[in-house]
């Protein structure tokens, strides 16, 4: 009985230790990203040079249309999630949606990447649906974006060979031309190591448990991917996905106008920024602490706008931080919006002057 009991705490306290460590790993590493990139470009720039820019340099006038433009990306994205939530019957109305897109980006900025299982439970828990389902609907949202900046990086990356091909020589490589860069020839090869490596694991019938997970991964891609192409209003899906990532593109342009080292740059510099920094969002971190910055002045480093290695030029150091304190700050401000909105909500459904339409039942997720 003492064995049992002694073999009993062993195993929670193996299965709390899982937890901590996977706590660390979702949220440590995140932080520990944004805090170390914020502190490398912060003790690489001139604070008091790039207070000076931030005084002499900027028209702050063209940030009003980039909020405007802001607002409207979420709204887009409210709207083409609703097309999803549709096909599984679903049906919570545009405010709600509107709300749960603004609050998952409130959530983001403090814990990456739970935001998106946040605003399936809010709408799993306000509808009475199947939490399940409507995760999955949003795991299709999300490969759309995965897919839009895998194709924008490459037509972008196409465009603007001649910066890249250039940078490369001044580090050394030599080649003149893309296609002749040792470093191109190596990233085709690993993309199709990587495809390769995808149709295995997917056809392959390993009961490994790595192995397994990834297949299981890819399969819920793949399902996801597939249900968009299947579903009613496809179309539109893809209309909205256009004007969502039309509607990011266009914050980055408006924004280059307000500086004097930017507003002449053009539409493929700003492609090019523009790129960069949603790979740079793909890295977990807190809102894109540190990567974003990073990718803008690396960015702007291929455009002239001083350097991709320390100390970083004032100029381009206001641009990375001013743009990204803006959309911070409207995040956070639409965020404390939405998290008001879903209170008085939730009191007008209480009393029954909110009907809710959707018919389905599930495991509603209380938030």
């Amino acid at each position: 009985m003492q064995v049992t009991k002694q073999f009993s705490k062993i195993i929670k306290t193996k299965t709390a230790v899982k937890k901590i460590i996977s706590a660390l790993l979702k949220y440590g590493i995140p932080i520990a990203i944004s805090v170390g990139l914020a502190w490398f470009l912060s003790k690489n720039v001139d604070w008091g040079a790039i207070k000076v820019s931030l005084r002499n340099d900027v028209n702050y006038w063209w940030f009003l249309p980039v909020i405007v433009v802001s607002v409207f990306s979420h709204i887009f994205r409210a709207l083409r999630w609703r097309l999803q939530l549709r096909t599984i019957d679903v049906h919570p109305s545009t405010s709600a949606l509107v709300n749960s897109i603004f609050g998952t980006y409130f959530v983001n900025l403090l814990f990456p990447r739970l935001g998106e299982v946040w605003r399936s439970g809010y709408i799993a828990n306000r509808e009475k649906a199947s939490f399940t389902q409507v995760l999955g609907s949003m795991v299709g949202d999300r490969l759309s974006d995965t897919v839009t900046v895998a194709l924008l990086t490459l037509v972008t990356f196409f465009i603007a060979q001649d910066k890249f091909v250039k940078f490369f020589d001044q580090r050394g490589d030599g080649s003149g031309s893309l296609f002749t860069s040792w470093l191109f020839w190596l990233l085709v090869a690993m993309g199709v190591l990587g495809v390769l490596a995808i149709v295995w694991i997917f056809h392959s019938k390993s009961e490994n448990k790595v192995i397994s997970k990834l297949r299981l991964i890819i399969r819920n891609f793949w399902d996801g991917f597939a249900a968009i192409g299947k579903m009613d209003g496809k179309w539109m899906f893809l209309l909205y996905t256009v004007l969502i990532w039309g509607c990011y593109f266009m914050q980055l342009y408006l924004a280059s106008f307000a500086f004097s080292c930017t507003k002449d740059l053009g539409v493929v510099a700003i492609l090019v920024l523009f790129v960069l920094s949603s790979i740079g969002m793909a890295v977990p971190s807190n809102g894109g602490l540190g990567p974003w910055q990073f990718a803008i002045i690396f960015g702007l480093s291929l455009y002239g706008v001083g350097s991709s290695t320390p100390p970083y030029d004032p100029q381009a150091s206001a641009f990375a931080w001013l743009v990204w304190g803006v959309q911070t700050c409207l995040l956070i401000v639409l965020g404390i919006y939405a998290f008001i909105s879903m209170a008085i909500d939730r009191k007008r459904i209480a009393h029954g002057k909110t009907v809710i339409k959707t018919q389905s039942k599930g495991e509603g997720m209380s938030i």
